[in-house]
C-alpha cells in the first residue's frame, strides 16, 4: 500500500504526458502544469489522443478512458501543486531550468513529507536536491518513452535521499503504477543510458564516417542482434536533442571520449532535425 494519492507532473511534452497518463490510468488524481496556455493545450491534446488510441486498440475500455480523463486536471500555476503527495518534474534536460523548478516546488508544496522527483536521464540528482530545503525527499524517478508502454523505471536516490523516500517511491512505482523498478547510483546516465548512449553515438559515428548506410546500420542490429529498433531509428524516437544532452552530461562527468557527441549529431540538433517529434532526423516522418 502507498499513501500517495495526488500527483503533480511538471511538463506535458512527450514524457510528461506519458507519465501523467500512467498515473491517471492507475487511479491517481493528477494535475499537470505547463508554462503557457498554448503548451498546456498541446499537452491536453496529446493526452486525449493517446487515451483515445488506447481505447480504439482495445487496450482500455471507453469507460476507463473517460475515467482517466476525469482524473486529469491542468494548470499554468505551480502554486496549485500545494496539496500534491508526489511531484514529478519532466521538463527539458537543462540543469538550470530543473533547479529553478525544484526551488519553486519547495516553496509551494505544503505536505511536509511530499516526494519531489525528477525524470532526468542524466543530471545529478544531488544538485536538484540541495536546491530545496528538503533534500532527503528528492529522488530520481526515470521513466522510459513511451511511458504508458515501457515497463521499466529507474529509481535514483541522491546522497541526501532518505531510505523512507526511496521506499515510498518504489512502492508507488511498483504497487500502484505496475512498473518494474531498478535502482541506480546518482551517476550521469544511471544504468540504461550509461549503456545505451555510447551505443547510439557509435552508430552515429559509423553513419557519419560513411562506413554503412542508415538502413544497413539499423537492419544490422534489428536482424543480426534481434533489437526491436535500430540505433538511428531509436535516436530519432528518443529525440536527437535529448541524446546530445545526455551525452554532454555524461562527458562532463566522466571525460570519456566515447561519451562525446559526434559533430553530425550537434549539427542536426542545431538545424532543428530532432527526430520524430520534429518530423525529420536520420529519417523523415510525415
Amino acid at each position: 500500500m502507498t499513501d500517495i494519492e495526488r500527483v503533480g507532473v511538471v511538463g506535458c511534452g512527450q514524457m510528461g504526458a506519458g507519465i501523467a497518463e500512467v498515473c491517471a490510468r492507475s487511479g491517481l488524481d493528477v494535475k499537470v502544469a505547463e508554462t503557457t496556455g498554448e503548451a498546456l493545450e498541446l499537452g491536453r491534446t496529446r493526452l486525449t489522443s493517446s487515451l483515445s488510441k488506447a481505447a480504439d486498440r482495445g487496450k482500455i475500455t471507453a469507460e476507463e478512458r473517460d475515467a482517466t480523463l476525469a482524473r486529469l486536471s491542468f494548470t499554468t500555476d505551480l502554486g496549485e501543486f500545494a496539496d500534491r503527495d508526489l511531484v514529478v518534474e519532466a521538463v527539458v534536460e537543462n540543469e538550470q531550468v530543473k533547479t529553478e523548478i525544484f526551488q519553486v516546488l519547495d516553496q509551494v508544496v505544503t505536505r511536509p513529507d511530499a516526494i519531489l522527483a525528477s525524470n532526468t536521464s542524466s543530471i545529478p540528482l544531488v544538485k536538484l536536491a540541495v536546491a530545496t530545503s528538503r533534500p532527503d525527499q528528492v529522488i530520481g524517478i526515470h521513466f522510459f518513452n513511451p511511458a504508458p508502454v515501457q515497463k521499466l523505471v529507474e529509481l535514483i536516490p541522491a546522497l541526501t535521499t532518505s531510505d523512507e523516500t526511496v521506499k515510498r517511491a518504489e512502492a508507488v512505482v511498483t504497487d500502484v503504477l505496475g512498473k518494474h523498478a531498478i535502482r541506480a547510483q546518482d551517476r550521469s546516465g544511471f544504468v540504461v543510458n550509461a549503456l545505451l548512449i555510447p551505443y547510439l553515438l557509435s552508430a552515429i559515428r559509423m553513419f557519419e564516417s560513411g562506413i554503412a548506410s542508415r538502413e544497413d546500420i539499423d537492419n544490422g542490429m534489428e536482424m543480426g542482434c534481434a533489437h526491436p529498433m535500430g540505433p538511428l531509428k531509436l535516436s530519432d524516437l528518443i529525440g536527437l536533442d535529448t541524446v546530445a544532452s545526455v551525452a554532454d552530461s555524461m562527458y562532463a562527468e566522466f571525460k570519456e571520449p566515447l561519451y562525446a557527441a559526434p559533430p553530425l549529431l550537434q549539427r542536426m540538433v542545431d538545424a532543428g532535425r530532432l527526430g520524430r517529434k520534429a518530423g525529420s532526423g536520420f529519417y523523415s516522418y510525415g
